[in-house]
């Protein structure tokens, strides 16, 4: 049994990036720079948006953080991220999702906003169509992260059947995508709230990522002995004995994955720093394809 630490790989990941930054400035050229936008105040989405900033920090990002009332409306949203577009000084733009529910903000039209050479969370329709024909794109981050934990761990996938667990946009369709290509080669089932015998479909895979936005929803009946469980999910929960009244937990009971499963990732410190860690090298794959270098 061993757990996959995402805060560990991400750091390493991290350095790589930092290193590459270094022999630029060196070389006489500009920092990458990334903008990200938030709108509202969402307590979890500051939360994200902080360890962004310490992450460009870190590294040597050049970094903007754009904060914008619940009340801007898409109209001003969406000038935002054209300003951002027209930049120079800014090679990637993330707006923070989910936006908030009191503005009839269109996620869509603001995903399709940002220039798909600067969309570095790799939402936009092109960077999507092209991570599932498999050619060169910014690949959404938290499952390219996902594949890069895996295999900093020499977790075998080909030939391995994976079960998705969540069919969102942003995680289990590319995941399941991403995972049935090169190198990885497995072969992948995607499941979602409307698949029949869910239970029997788990305990087959070899493989299991789950991303349903459910607290404890994947329970030790549903997981193979010796499986990989990758828990995506983050839940808060109340918890009397935290100071803080709550505690973070995934989508699968920890105790279960604890007994089942030959690898495992942890919540928090599973997949949450990988997704940041693409993040910055997505950041500085547009930098270099917009500096040439």
């Amino acid at each position: 049994m061993t757990q996959l630490d995402g805060q560990k790989i991400g750091q390493t990941l991290l350095a790589e990036v930092a290193e590459s930054v270094a022999l630029y400035r060196t070389q006489g050229h500009r920092l990458p720079g990334l903008a990200v936008v938030l709108v509202g105040h969402n307590p979890a989405s500051l939360a994200y948006v902080g360890r962004k900033k310490k992450a460009c920090e870190t590294i040597g990002f050049y970094s903007r953080d754009i904060r914008l009332p619940e009340s801007c409306g898409q109209k001003e949203l969406l000038q935002t991220i054209d300003e951002l577009n027209q930049d120079p000084l800014i090679d990637g733009i993330l707006v923070q999702l989910p936006l908030p529910g009191g503005q009839d903000y269109q996620e869509q039209a603001v995903i399709e906003a940002i220039d798909p050479a600067k969309d570095v969370d790799g939402f936009h329709p092109i960077n999507m169509g092209n991570t599932v024909l498999g050619l060169p794109s910014l690949r959404p981050c938290t499952p390219y992260g996902i594949c890069q934990l895996l295999k900093a761990y020499q977790v075998v996938t080909e030939g391995k059947h994976v079960v998705v667990l969540g069919r969102s946009n942003i995680v289990g369709k590319p995941i399941a995508s991403l995972l049935s290509q090169p190198p990885y080669n497995a072969t992948v089932t995607l499941c979602h709230s409307k698949t029949s015998n869910l239970i029997d479909l788990t305990r087959q895979a070899d493989i299991l990522v789950v991303a349903i936005g459910q607290a404890g929803y994947v329970t030790e009946d549903m997981i193979k002995e010796g499986a990989v469980v990758v828990d995506v999910g983050i839940n808060r929960v109340e918890d009397a004995n935290e100071q803080r009244g709550y505690r973070l937990v995934g989508d699968v009971d920890e105790g279960a994955m604890r007994r089942k499963a030959s690898f495992w990732t942890p919540v928090p410190g599973g997949v949450g720093p990988m997704t940041i860690a693409v993040l910055m090298q997505n950041t500085l794959q547009a930098y270099q394809q917009r500096q040439r270098v």
